[in-house]
């Protein structure tokens, strides 16, 4: 299935990309944050927040944010 996946992390990008049927959020994350705890990330599926087992659907626009910005304090 496709979706819209946004990546606010460092230059940040976002791209369709293809996602196997029953993927989850935390699975997204998995494949696509190589670095970093998926805790330190406001995780957001058309807009609105998630929990990290959410499954993902055909069409879902996915963006992923750090709460954290490294070396701030």
């Amino acid at each position: 299935m496709r979706i819209l996946f946004i990546n606010n992390d460092g230059g940040g990008f976002a791209d369709h990309i293809e996602v196997a049927n029953g993927t989850t959020v935390q699975d997204l994350f998995d494949q696509q944050v190589r670095s970093g705890k998926s805790h330190n990330y406001l995780i957001r599926v058309n807009r609105m927040p998630v929990p990290p087992n959410q499954v993902l659907q055909d069409g879902d626009r996915v963006s992923i944010t750090p709460t954290k910005i490294e070396g701030a304090s």
